[in-house]
């Protein structure tokens, strides 16, 4: 995924917190933030200490990384919004295809996603 796609600075990160809504399932909470004006969606990755060590965090943020790139391929991101992905504890069990299957499901449940996937 290219930088230019990422929520990067805490400033940012803040922001969608407070001023987003949120949407959550047992292993994912997603906060989004409409922005106009944008030409693509920008997404933010948090896999907290709870989750894991080191290791297991930056496992895990790769997995949702890559889920996110196959789904954008498929061109279902609203275009204008912020929006930040957090990981809870059950997410360091998953494999990649449970993980993927599970962030569609709060993706769409959030309207992220225009179109929920089979």
């Amino acid at each position: 995924m290219k930088k230019a796609y990422r929520v990067k600075s805490e400033k940012d990160f803040q922001k969608v917190f407070n001023q987003g809504q949120s949407k959550a399932n047992r292993q994912f909470v997603v906060y989004k933030l409409p922005k106009e004006g944008q030409n693509h969606f920008r997404v933010g990755i948090s896999v907290g200490k709870k989750i894991g060590n080191a290791v297991t965090r930056n496992q895990v943020k790769r997995r949702i990384r890559h889920a996110l790139m196959e789904l954008d391929k498929e061109k279902q991101f609203n275009q204008d919004l912020d929006f930040i992905i957090i990981a809870r504890k059950p997410v360091s069990q998953m494999d990649y295809w449970e993980i993927k299957k599970s962030l569609v499901h709060v993706l769409s449940l959030s309207h992220v996603i225009l179109s929920e996937l089979s």
